[in-house]
């Protein structure tokens, strides 16, 4: 008996990166798991790579509520209820302070990665309680909790993603559903390569450059692998987290415990002071 044995999953996202890694777990851990994203070509790439009878694909997009339906459809057909929610779909936002963001990408952003979990939310929670009582997992951002410059719109759509998680949480513990957030740092996935791609690029730096000095600060100086991130999201949605709701899981190296400012001076007095040191 696996950890997830029988149980059907949705996750958003589920064609690339952190998505793909989750759904891949899943499956290993005898989930059958829905994955569902705006292209059919990732999609089909990762199902193929997996148990047939144990992956099904939708093609939605979660900010259109009649797709949100489609998924939960398709999650249906396994004719075992629902047991877990994996809200990983989202989208960046190109550097932009306040007074400089356009309106339209400001709701876009918002509605991909904020609306769209709740609209998932609200589909999925009547068959979560049907069911006994469930799992839902939302992949916020390390930008939910501290806030890189230039990212308002990712930022606070992150963030309140936090706070509409803990609401869940609260309202529907009674009923046996679980609400617990994952927020990965710097994590190397085919949408922060392509990011990186033209910073990288500008600099005459390569990519792996650049998540380098990324990294520079973090604790275990590296960034994550898409399969670290969903390890923790494997055991959240499994028994041995049943009682922890509500949660908000730094995945990030420790980055958000760092004092920034401590960290420069810090790096600053060892190059100064070590060129110096060595000069006599």
């Amino acid at each position: 008996m696996t950890s997830l044995d029988g149980r059907v999953a949705i996750v958003t996202g589920g064609g690339t990166g952190i998505g793909r890694a989750v759904a891949e777990r899943f499956v290993g851990e005898g989930a059958l798991v829905v994955i569902s994203g705006r292209r059919w070509e990732p999609l089909l790439e990762t199902a193929s790579a997996l148990p047939g009878d144990r992956i099904k694909t939708c093609v939605a997009d979660v900010t259109v509520e009649a797709d949100v339906e489609r998924a939960i459809t398709t999650a249906l057909s396994f004719e075992r209820g629902l047991r877990i929610l994996v809200n990983n779909a989202g989208m960046e936002q190109p550097l932009a302070k306040v007074a400089d963001l356009d309106h339209g990408l400001w709701a876009k952003v918002l509605a991909v990665n904020l609306t769209g979990p709740f609209l998932m939310m609200r589909a999925a929670l009547p068959h979560l309680v049907v069911s006994g009582g469930g799992s839902i997992i939302n992949i916020s951002s390390l930008a939910g909790l501290v806030s890189p410059p230039g990212l308002p719109a990712y930022c606070a759509s992150k963030g309140g993603l936090i706070s509409l998680s803990k609401q869940v949480a609260v309202d529907y513990g009674p009923q046996r559903v679980r609400c617990n957030v994952v927020c990965p740092g710097g994590t190397r996935t085919e949408m922060i390569e392509t990011a990186m791609a033209p910073f990288a690029e500008a600099c005459g730096l390569t990519v792996d450059d650049v998540l380098s000095a990324f990294a520079r600060d973090v604790p275990l100086r590296r960034v994550a692998s898409p399969q670290e991130v969903a390890g923790v999201c494997c055991f959240l949605a499994s028994d041995e987290a049943s009682f922890l709701t509500g949660a908000v899981i730094p995945v990030d190296g420790g980055a958000a415990t760092v004092d920034v400012s401590g960290a420069a001076i810090n790096r600053l007095a060892q190059e100064y002071l070590g060129s110096r040191t060595s000069t006599g």
